[in-house]
């Protein structure tokens, strides 16, 4: 059996979540590197990372580089003597860094592999409508998210999911299958399955402001999909005329009417304290929105205090 001495990277709560279960595990963390500090909020002052604010609370010693290949920080890292690496949710390492450690460096991804390589794997999985998803842990390599497969499991998306909801259940299982791996390592009965080389895989691209705007005129499946796979961040959105003004407004809930109609695609209605988007085969029905400079509001608190026209339209 292995004596492992384990140097962890991450940022954001997800990576939280598997720190926390190897800790609980009794495992050697020896160090973890996580993001700098970033001014945030009104008063812009520094906000720890969600990792450095765990490891904080457990003595664990921290290091948040700015630069990856900096030769102090990496004479730092080798002082750690870890043998072993894990990355979940961090940036792109150097060779010099994830090629350090004797056993290796090895990455929490949340997709099923080569499936939805890329920054945004969770989000994409719901857009595109998938019924399941899934974790995989693999060696790290030259390019992203290409090294060779050590597990993977499967997860259900079902058919109400959001991205958040996803996100959760993904953190979870990550962390199991995580521990699953080190055990694997550290009891070196390890094997690795090598990605296919062909390059038809689903991506999950970077989301921006293009990507993330919805089109009424798409499939009614579509506009759902889209909506909850940017749920909660970084939302969907879309362009509200009404009375002559022109906002862009955030979608954050929303489900699916199938009925007929005559209505030009993209009219608001509103009916019964709903607020309702004509599109093909029915309606998309806004549960929560959000106005620029307000909070997000449930449909039948906006309509107290906001006021849909006759002509008003989402393009």
């Amino acid at each position: 059996m292995r004596d492992l001495r384990i140097l962890f990277m991450g940022t954001p709560d997800f990576a939280v979540e598997t720190l926390k279960t190897i800790i609980e595990n009794k495992f050697n963390v020896v160090g973890v590197i996580t993001a700098p500090d970033k001014p945030a909020g009104r008063g812009r002052k520094l906000r720890a990372s969600a990792v450095k604010e765990y490891a904080l609370s457990q003595g664990l010693t921290i290091l948040q580089p700015t630069n990856l290949k900096n030769e102090d920080f990496i004479k730092e890292l080798a002082s750690l003597e870890a043998n072993l690496n894990i990355v979940v949710a961090f940036r792109m390492l150097p060779k010099v860094v994830w090629s350090m450690p004797e056993y290796g460096t090895f990455n929490l991804h949340a997709s099923l592999l080569p499936d939805y390589r890329g920054a945004a794997p969770i989000n994409w999985a719901i857009i595109n409508g998938e019924q399941k998803t899934g974790i995989t842990t693999f060696f790290i390599d030259e390019k992203i998210d290409t090294g060779h497969i050590i597990l993977q499991k499967e997860v259900e998306i079902k058919k109400q999911d959001t991205a958040g909801v996803l996100h959760d259940k993904l953190m979870t299982q990550g962390a199991a299958l995580v521990i699953d791996t080190i055990k694997a390592i550290e009891n070196e009965t390890v094997t690795t399955t090598k990605q296919p080389k062909e390059e038809t895989f689903k991506t999950a691209y970077k989301l921006h402001r293009e990507n993330t705007k919805i089109n009424w005129e798409d499939s009614i499946e579509n506009i759902y999909n889209l909506i909850r796979g940017l749920s909660p961040y970084p939302s969907a959105w879309s362009n509200l005329y009404n009375k002559g003004e022109e906002i862009s407004i955030k979608v954050y809930e929303a489900e699916i009417e199938l009925i007929e109609h005559n209505f030009e695609i993209g009219k608001v209605i509103i009916e019964d304290s709903k607020i309702k988007v004509s599109v093909v085969k029915g309606y998309i029905i806004l549960n929560k929105i959000q106005l620029p400079g307000k909070k997000a509001m449930e449909a039948k608190a906006l309509l107290n205090g906001y006021t849909f026209y006759k002509d008003a339209k989402m393009c």
